[in-house]
């Protein structure tokens, strides 16, 4: 059914790096959600009221709830298409994870109030009434939900959105839970044994937990975490992909929202080459990152001595050897000044943020390192933690 409403109400549907297609994604998918939710909770009210079952009633409610989230979810994609302005120049596109994370507390609280409303019932238990009516509206409510969840996770996944994957969970917490309700029906009804309140309890558990990893997916791009391998391999692949350009380092990918990714890098040039060139070269590397990645990047220059032996050959030999600290270790901004007595070798080192020395000991077996080359050698290292 979104595929074929897709087709009709989302105009150059394969462009899903538009911000304008990702909303109407997001527009289109949000108010199918919050009809089927309406009905959903409608149906489930009348079922509950019926049957006296708690867990039925709940259910409703938390179909109830999925609608609002679904209204959150909506304002929070039309929100992100926002252009940039004076107050937020890289855009509005973070809300998108907002909303999601405000979905994922929905989900928490209900799963909450299930809970508690569940463990009430323990006490006080309820007789319950079985109808067909009451299992085929559960059996429909299910078949609806695991469509829900499929339909909010393939298109969450193919626009990125973290916010419709929020929803997608939700979804499918709730087609889980709505079994759930199902099975212990029928088990009470046949077997005569009332176990809607624990019922109620193991749906409560499994929203809670839903709602916990939703909620994770939501806050980590919201604090940063590391561009995925596949994207640094691309951003490596365009970038040296240029003959002038000896290496690259201190990559950093900005995330602003789904996307809305900013690049920046240090690219190693000849010392000797033409600074015009260069620069036009830089230029050209930019505007191929944004024209086949969809990201602004801003590229500073590395100048290499690159015709001098003594300076090249330390060079190869100190990044070799530092890789038996850690072999993740890679050095850059090497250069090389020669005094009366000494020379001093002065270059930083990228360390994974994860290595288990302190900096104090990575500086010690670097020196060491590079008296073993010359005695008269002197490290000035300046050490950078890397995490991608």
């Amino acid at each position: 059914m979104i595929t074929l409403l897709s087709k009709i109400f989302v105009k150059d549907r394969d462009n899903t790096e538009s911000s304008s297609v990702r909303g109407a994604y997001g527009t289109l998918c949000s108010i199918v959600g919050i009809l089927l939710n309406i009905l959903l909770f409608l149906a489930k009210l009348i079922a509950g009221a019926v049957s006296g079952a708690i867990s039925v009633t709940a259910d409703a409610f938390n179909n109830l709830s999925d609608a609002g989230s679904s209204v959150i979810t909506l304002l929070g994609l039309r929100m992100s298409e926002k252009q940039p302005d004076r107050g937020h120049p890289f855009g509005h596109g973070r809300i998108e994870y907002i909303s999601g994370l405000i979905v994922s507390m929905l989900i928490i609280l209900v799963g909450f109030e299930l809970g508690k409303t569940s463990a009430e019932k323990i006490f006080a238990p309820e007789e319950v009434k079985f109808s067909v009516l009451i299992v085929s509206i559960l059996v429909a409510s299910v078949i609806v939900k695991a469509y829900m969840a499929f339909y909010n996770f393939s298109v969450g996944k193919k626009i990125s959105s973290a916010a419709m994957k929020a929803t997608a969970v939700d979804s499918l917490s709730d087609c889980i839970a709505t079994a759930t309700v199902l099975i212990c029906l029928l088990i009470s009804h046949f077997f005569n044994v009332n176990i809607d309140a624990y019922c109620g309890l193991v749906v409560a558990s499994f929203i809670l937990f839903s709602g916990i990893r939703a909620a994770k997916e939501t806050v980590d791009p919201l604090l940063g975490t590391p561009p995925g391998e596949e994207l640094i391999n691309e951003i490596e692949g365009i970038v040296m992909s240029h003959t002038g350009i000896l290496g690259i380092h201190d990559l950093i990918v900005h995330d602003y929202g789904p996307g809305r990714k900013m690049i920046s890098l240090h690219a190693e040039v000849s010392a000797s080459a033409d600074l015009i060139e260069t620069h036009d070269m830089i230029d050209n590397i930019e505007r191929d990152l944004r024209e086949e990645l969809n990201c602004d990047a801003v590229i500073h220059m590395d100048p290499i001595v690159t015709d001098d032996e003594v300076t090249s050959k330390t060079r190869e030999k100190v990044a070799e050897l530092v890789k038996c600290i850690d072999k993740r270790i890679t050095i850059h901004d090497f250069r090389m000044v020669t005094g009366p007595t000494h020379t001093n070798v002065i270059f930083d080192a990228a360390i994974p943020g994860d290595i288990k020395k302190s900096e104090q000991e990575i500086l010690d077996d670097i020196d060491l390192i590079v008296k073993s080359i010359d005695p008269n050698y002197y490290t000035v290292v300046n050490l950078d933690s890397v995490y991608i």
